[in-house]
């Protein structure tokens, strides 16, 4: 499949559960709503609890919306190997190396890097181990994500855009009014959080962003 990163769903579902929905839910809709991928990031989630996540999801999503499973390198195997269709893993910093994420997922899986910094973009592109893309943030200051490294603001996010020899993503509290600039700028795509999985309708919000990303066009 050709990877869409354009609108990139982060799952938070305690930020669902909040919002009165389940994580499938919020998920199902956004994709009707026009979600083109989905990282599935459940940081305080058992291993069981996680890997049902994504089994549920992988029956769920259609196969042109890449599924991607946040730091659990051992999650996507077992997925994999029960049969689902799982797109890849994305990893941060201080994360298993990406070589070795590379060599235990194999060529064919999509490889994701958190990176926030020029030498972090630098060493990302030249890895044999062939990061697909990177996710530079945070965009915007964000309580979703603990260890968040400081707000970039457009301006340096447009930087590193222009610098990165990798597709880019932007994250850390993206909203709706940052969509068409991103793109203007040279981004790949927007990894949301918060503006879908803690709204109140999760299929209205997606559309919202994937009308705001058009705009960029």
């Amino acid at each position: 499949m050709s990877l869409d990163l354009s609108l990139y769903l982060v799952t938070d579902s305690a930020q669902a559960t909040a919002a009165g929905h389940s994580l499938v839910d919020v998920v199902r809709r956004a994709v009707a709503g026009g979600v083109s991928a989905v990282q599935v990031r459940e940081k305080d989630a058992a291993g069981r609890h996680f890997l049902d996540t994504v089994l549920r999801l992988a029956d769920e999503l259609p196969e042109t919306v890449a599924l991607i499973v946040n730091d659990r390198v051992d999650v996507f195997l077992a997925a994999s190997a029960a049969g689902r269709r799982v797109t890849g893993v994305h990893v941060g910093q201080s994360d298993l190396p990406v070589g070795a994420v590379r060599e235990l997922i194999g060529e064919d899986a999509v490889l994701g890097l958190s990176a926030s910094t020029v030498e972090q973009l630098r060493i990302a592109a030249a890895d044999p181990a062939r990061v697909d893309y990177v996710g530079i943030g945070a965009l915007h200051a964000t309580r979703t994500k603990r260890d968040a490294p400081p707000a970039l603001g457009l301006a340096e996010f447009a930087r590193l855009v222009g610098l990165s020899a990798l597709p880019a993503v932007a994250i850390g509290g993206v909203g709706v009014a940052d969509l068409a600039a991103l793109r203007r700028c040279g981004a790949a795509g927007a990894a949301v959080v918060s503006a879908i999985c803690a709204a109140p309708d999760p299929e209205h919000a997606a559309r919202e962003l994937r009308a705001a990303w058009g705009v960029g066009a």
